[in-house]
C-alpha cells in the first residue's frame, strides 16, 4: 500500500504538527506533501522523529515573502493544493484546518481526512477576521470576494473525502453544520509523559499561548491588572505582544518565549492555568492538567470536553474581564486534588491516539478493499 500524508503547511511545531508526529510514529512510509515547508531543524526533528523526511511543497513555497507571511496568498491555496499529483497512491491521509483535504483523488483511492477545524477565517471567524483586518474600500471588497470563493470551494472539496475524522465533538458538530457530513471523533495526541505531576503548588497563575487576538491573552492580562494581589505569568510571543504590554501591571510577568523545560516548570508549580480562547480542542490546558494544575477555561469549544468541572478545573461563560475575575474567585474556593487533575489528562494521551487512529485507518482500508465502504 502506497501512502501519502498531506498537511496544510509546515512552519511551526504546533498542535496540528503533534498529530503528524504521531501518525509518523504509526507508519514511517508516508510520502509527505504541504503548501509550504519552512521548518527549522529543531522543529523538523521533533515532528519527524529525527528522520530526514522530504516534504513535497507547492509553488507557494517559492513565492516572494511566503516565508514571512504565507497567508496573504490565501486566494491561491485551492489552486496550489490541487496541483499535487497523488494518482499513484492507494491511501491518502490529510491533516486539515485549511485546504489539505482539497487534494484531488480518484475512485481507486481512499482519502481519510483528520479535520482540526473547518477553516475558521472563512466560516466561524469570518466577521471577526474582516473587523480586525480593518480592510476598507477596494481591499475590503476583495477580501470578502476571496473568502466567498473559498467557502464555495471548501464545501465542494469536502465531497472528495471518503471519511472524515474530527478532533473533538465540538468540531464534529461544526463539520455537520458546514459540510453536512458525519465525522468520527478521535481526540488529538497529548504527550502527557513529558509533563510530570507536581502536587506542591505556588500562589501564582499562568497562561501560555501564541499572542494572537483570538487567544484572548489580552483579556486575561486586563483581568489580572484589576487583581493586583494575584500574580500572573504569561508565556508566549506574537503580534499582540505590544498591546498586551500596554495592559500589564506590576503583578503580571510577560515571559515571552521560554524553553520547553522552563514552560513545564512554570506549569507544574502554578496554582491555576487560565484559558480564555474558544479552541477546537486546546492541547496546553491538557498539558497543564498533566502537571496536576487545574484549569479555569472559557466554557465553549473543546475545553468542555477536556476539563471535568470541579475535578480538574471549572469554567466562565463570557469572554469578559468581569467573567474571568469571577472565575478566579470561584477557583480559589475549590480544593483540587492534583492527582485527580492528572488522571483526567491521561484520557488524552499520545498512546491512546496512536492506537485508536491506527485501528480506524486499518479498518477503513480493509472495508475499502472489500468494497464495503
Amino acid at each position: 500500500m502506497k501512502k501519502a500524508l498531506i498537511h496544510d503547511w509546515y512552519y511551526v511545531n504546533g498542535g496540528a504538527e503533534k498529530v503528524i508526529h504521531s501518525i509518523n510514529n504509526i507508519w514511517d512510509d508516508f510520502d509527505h506533501f504541504a503548501l509550504i515547508d519552512f521548518l527549522d531543524d529543531k522543529d523538523r526533528n521533533a515532528i519527524f522523529t529525527g528522520k530526514n523526511k522530504k516534504v513535497n511543497t507547492s509553488f507557494i513555497q517559492k513565492l516572494p515573502t511566503a516565508k514571512m507571511n504565507h497567508r496573504k496568498f490565501l486566494q491561491l491555496f485551492p489552486l496550489a493544493i490541487e496541483q499535487f499529483d497523488l494518482s499513484s497512491y492507494d491511501l491518502i491521509v490529510s491533516s486539515s484546518a485549511s485546504v489539505a483535504k482539497g487534494v484531488i483523488t480518484n475512485s481507486n483511492q481512499l482519502h481519510i481526512s483528520y479535520v482540526h477545524s473547518p477553516m475558521r477565517y472563512a466560516w466561524d471567524l469570518y466577521h471577526q477576521y474582516l473587523k480586525e483586518s480593518n480592510l476598507k474600500g477596494i481591499k475590503g471588497w476583495y477580501a470578502k470576494k476571496v473568502l466567498s470563493s473559498i467557502r464555495i470551494w471548501d464545501v465542494i472539496n469536502t465531497n472528495r473525502v471518503d471519511y472524515i475524522i474530527a478532533n473533538s465533538n465540538y468540531i464534529s458538530r461544526r463539520i455537520k453544520k458546514v459540510y453536512r457530513r458525519d465525522a468520527k471523533v478521535i481526540y488529538p495526541p497529548v504527550d502527557i509523559d513529558n509533563f510530570s505531576l507536581e502536587e506542591t503548588k505556588k500562589e501564582y497563575y499562568i497562561t501560555a499561548s501564541r499572542l494572537v487576538s483570538y487567544k484572548k491573552i489580552g483579556l486575561i492580562v486586563e483581568a489580572f491588572s484589576k487583581m493586583p494581589n494575584k500574580e500572573l505569568f504569561v508565556i508566549g510571543d506574537g503580534p499582540e505582544m505590544n498591546n498586551i504590554k500596554a495592559k500589564a501591571t506590576e503583578n503580571i510577568n510577560l515571559l515571552g518565549h521560554v524553553s520547553f523545560l522552563e514552560m513545564i516548570n512554570y506549569l507544574q508549580k502554578a496554582k491555576t492555568f487560565i484559558f480564555a480562547a474558544e479552541e477546537d480542542f486546546g492541547i496546553v490546558p491538557v498539558e497543564a492538567q498533566a502537571c496536576g494544575t487545574p484549569v479555569l477555561a472559557f466554557g465553549k469549544g473543546g475545553a468542555l470536553e477536556t476539563i471535568e468541572s470541579g475535578i480538574s478545573g471549572t469554567f466562565f461563560y463570557k469572554q469578559s474581564v468581569e467573567a474571568i475575575i469571577d472565575g478566579v474567585k470561584r477557583m480559589d474556593t475549590i480544593k483540587f486534588n492534583p492527582i485527580e487533575v492528572r488522571r483526567n489528562a491521561e484520557k488524552f494521551s499520545k498512546e491512546r491516539f496512536e492506537i485508536e487512529f491506527k485501528q480506524t485507518v486499518d479498518d477503513l482500508y480493509q472495508k475499502w478493499e472489500n468494497n464495503k465502504l
